[in-house]
């Protein structure tokens, strides 16, 4: 596949369109058995509670993969991305009746050679920031 976006139509400071996603707690149970991470803070409430934090809580990872998919649903290609990272900032609580969401936004940070771009990122949860310093390096078509 090849990026659907076309790096000439990109300039730097151009805001993506926001996207959310919403997240049940059978979605941390199916992440932790894709992952392997059983944890019992990201699918036992009385657990989760036990320890300190407000509710049941999604994975780090989990969270970090929907800013991934955000990026390659935008850019039409997943092998476009050649570099992601974030740093986690806030906890994604998922509580047991309604779930929650998390919104994520880009904006084009910067345009490289070869076609590619720094598409910095904004991912949020229960008004909180849950995670900074994320950045995904795309190249473009």
């Amino acid at each position: 596949m090849t990026a659907t976006v076309k790096y000439d139509e990109v300039e730097v400071g151009q805001e993506l369109p926001a996207r959310t996603y919403p997240v049940q707690r059978v979605d941390l149970v199916k992440y932790a058995g894709a992952s392997g991470d059983f944890n019992p803070i990201h699918w036992d409430e009385p657990f989760a509670k036990s320890v300190g934090l407000p509710d049941v809580i999604a994975h780090g990872m989990f969270t970090m993969a929907q800013g991934g998919r955000y990026v390659t649903d935008w850019a039409g290609d997943p092998g476009a991305v050649v570099d992601y990272g974030v740093r986690f900032s806030s906890m994604v609580v998922v509580p047991h009746d309604d779930g929650t969401e998390i919104e994520i936004s880009g904006v084009i940070e910067d345009k490289l050679d070869d076609n590619r771009v720094v598409v910095a990122l904004t991912a949020r949860s229960g008004g909180q920031k849950v995670l900074t310093r994320a950045k995904a390096t795309v190249r473009l078509a």
